[in-house]
């Protein structure tokens, strides 16, 4: 009998370029545009981060697939699967958290310490006393839009078993052509684009 030996998961350390001071990104959403505002000083790792997935169109096509009323509206994983893979194991290191997790404020989510990678969440009521202590670094915050976050589809919830809502393994498995077939109703990302 062979014994096989399944080889650790390689990750690459994170080399985005330096994005600029502050920045504004705008998500034209099937429900309308949300703007944000990126302040680099914020959470520096962070910000060079979604600067790098922006310019290279990561968001365009991205699902809303994990909407909390009153809680979190979370995006990032691409909708095809081999441009998920690739940014995946490109983790970033934690930023320190310097600013609060209140309503507005746009934020990565982790895996646990040291592995982020793309999803964010924007904050749909301040959750500064639950997520600051966890580690969770505000990178932005919404400065138009935020009426069109509070609309986005959330009739699915949480993934199983909670909820009805997508699994991430699946998403990262499948992309697109699982959400727009079990989860049609999602909302998504038309375009993410840099502004002035």
């Amino acid at each position: 009998m062979k014994t096989l030996f399944l080889l650790p998961l390689l990750l690459v350390p994170a080399d985005d370029p330096k994005a600029p001071d502050a920045y504004k990104v705008k998500l034209e959403t099937s429900k309308g545009d949300i703007v944000i505002k990126v302040t680099r000083d914020w959470a520096p790792k962070g910000a060079d981060r979604l600067h790098a997935l922006v310019k290279a169109g990561y968001y365009d096509e991205c699902r809303f697939y994990r909407v909390l009323p009153k809680f979190i509206a979370q995006f990032g994983i691409s909708g095809t699967p081999a441009t998920s893979a690739k940014w995946k194991q490109m983790p970033i290191d934690d930023d320190p958290v310097v600013e609060k997790n209140t309503r507005g404020r746009l934020t990565f989510a982790k895996a646990g310490p040291n592995l982020r990678t793309t999803n964010l969440f924007i904050n749909l009521k301040d959750n500064s006393t639950g997520l600051d202590g966890q580690g969770f670094a505000p990178i932005g915050e919404v400065v138009e839009g935020l009426d069109i976050a509070d609309q986005l589809f959330s009739g699915y919830g949480e993934a199983s078993p909670r909820g009805k809502g997508p699994t991430q393994p699946k998403i990262y498995e499948e992309g697109n052509a699982y959400l727009q077939k079990d989860f049609k109703d999602l909302d998504f990302i038309r375009k993410a684009t840099i502004i002035p």
